[in-house]
């Protein structure tokens, strides 16, 4: 069964002007090369902090989502604190773009289905950048626990995004329960908390309140090169909503449920 979200129709968006056009060639030129050098001075760090954990990498990482947002044409507004406590953060999930946003707002450590470290360089990117992998099966729980146990210790911020696929945007769907199975094991649930965090984008008329979503069927170039043409002096705000403690929830679906109530209480009322 499917999880990709298709309950809304893309919103039509104007069409670029020669302008535009140069600042979108301009900016993904731009990304690439960020994209190419930032991975060389990543991968050297990596392997030094394999002795000697400085925490370079992951600075240099955060440093590229910074960038790669702001040529996105998008800034960030944060509402709230990151939490202090050690676990994770859970958000809505918009598409490509949260990944920039959640780098420069909280510089989180992404936790990702596993048959993404199996995808032709994107694969090996996420690898690079600290990307937890899980596989959604019962039989490894305790392995993933042990895994996360060793990051969240470590002090590393993990991010998942429970709705399990991307939407507009503007609305959050359900959550699923089993993401949040691991924090339940032992190790975990005593010291764990969870921050939900809700993404609002809010893209500049003319351009749909939609624009920065990426979900069901559509194609990931196009909507790249729309971002790079059109979007511009933007906003993204990032909500950090008071951390859930797991021990205070009865299981994964308890609390499940309450991250899922504070991250939509977070997006703004439809009119």
């Amino acid at each position: 069964m499917s999880l990709t979200w298709n309950a809304s129709t893309p919103e039509p968006v104007p069409r670029p002007g020669v302008l535009q056009r140069l600042r979108m060639v301009a900016r993904a030129v731009t990304l690439v090369a960020l994209t190419y050098f930032g991975i060389i001075f990543v991968v050297a760090f990596n392997l030094v902090e394999r002795v000697v954990p400085l925490g370079i990498a992951h600075r240099i990482t955060r440093a590229w989502g910074k960038l790669c947002l702001w040529l996105c044409g998008l800034r960030v507004r944060r509402v709230g604190e990151p939490m202090r406590h050690p676990g994770a953060v859970v958000a809505n999930h918009t598409g490509w773009i949260d990944i920039f946003t959640l780098l420069s707002a909280d510089g989180v450590y992404f936790v990702s289905k596993a048959e993404v470290a199996r995808w032709p360089v994107v694969g090996w990117l996420s690898r690079q950048i600290g990307t937890v992998y899980i596989e959604r099966k019962r039989s490894s729980a305790a392995r993933q626990a042990s895994q996360l146990h060793e990051r969240l210790t470590a002090g590393d911020r993990l991010c998942f995004f429970p709705e399990g696929t991307s939407t507009d945007g503007r609305q959050v769907v359900p959550f699923r329960s089993t993401l949040f199975a691991a924090f339940f094991e032992e190790g975990l649930r005593e010291s764990v908390w969870v921050q939900p965090v809700t993404l609002v984008y809010a893209p500049r008329p003319p351009l749909p309140g939609s624009f920065y979503g990426w979900w069901g069927d559509m194609a990931l170039g196009p909507h790249l090169a729309a971002v790079f043409a059109l979007s511009s002096r933007a906003e993204v705000t990032v909500v950090h909503h008071a951390p859930l403690k797991v021990s205070d929830y009865a299981d994964r679906k308890a609390l499940a449920a309450a991250a899922e109530a504070a991250v939509r209480a977070g997006l703004p009322e439809r009119g």
